[in-house]
């Protein structure tokens, strides 16, 4: 899942990124509207956006997101709490609105929730091959047996199943499970995908074809 933070508070803005990360999500993150409005050709799943931004203000910005043709998830962030404000929020095409101060853990499940309504989004557990992943629970099962992986490990299954049967390309991985600072000379995509195949055991499960990419068998 890719996550777009925007938020003026440097401070909070590397708090909510560093917690996301944790939860396996790839997040990116701008501290301000103008530099946010420069990553959107990103395909984000979720913007989670600070209403009141310097540069461009996140009302401008959210109406932008939602107003493109790419469908993305906005969750709104904002000191006002009144009706009206939540009223106003909404109406500017946001799909969710938290006010601050706000318990992280709650953060988490609405961001989630958002990226199981986005427009496309595939069934909350991923079967496929004999594994059963459920990104809400964090688990993975290959025939009855539990495995534990790793936050990118984790992401790489997760978007291997989300895109199965299709291909995903190493720069594909990247851009769904790491972030903007991710090297894109890097080995760490097929590093990732080396670990994970061994937890994953036998019969091989990944396969890859040079010059396209990986996808999960069966």
């Amino acid at each position: 899942m890719r996550v777009l933070v925007v938020e003026d508070s440097r401070a909070l803005a590397d708090v909510v990124a560093e917690g996301l990360r944790d939860q396996g999500m790839a997040v990116d993150v701008a501290y301000d509207g103008l530099d946010a409005a420069t990553k959107l050709d990103v395909s984000y799943d979720v913007v989670v956006l600070d209403r009141d931004l310097p540069g461009l203000h996140g009302d401008t910005l959210c109406r932008m997101i939602t107003e493109a043709e790419r469908p993305v998830m906005v969750l709104m962030l904002t000191a006002a709490d009144s009706p009206g404000d939540r009223v106003s929020g909404l109406s500017l095409g946001a799909d969710d609105y938290l006010a601050k101060p706000f318990h992280f853990p709650e953060l988490v499940l609405r961001v989630r929730a958002l990226a199981r309504r986005r427009p496309g989004a595939r069934a909350r557990i991923f079967r496929a091959a004999g594994i059963e992943l459920d990104p809400m629970r964090r688990t993975v099962i290959r025939d009855g047996r539990m495995l534990s992986l790793s936050v990118k490990e984790f992401g790489v299954l997760e978007a291997l199943l989300r895109a199965w049967p299709a291909f995903l390309s190493a720069e594909d991985l990247l851009e769904q499970v790491w972030d903007e600072h991710a090297d894109p000379f890097t080995n760490t995509v097929p590093v990732t995908v080396g670990r994970l195949r061994r937890k994953l055991g036998d019969p091989p499960v990944i396969t890859t074809t040079p010059g396209v990419g990986y996808r999960i068998a069966g």
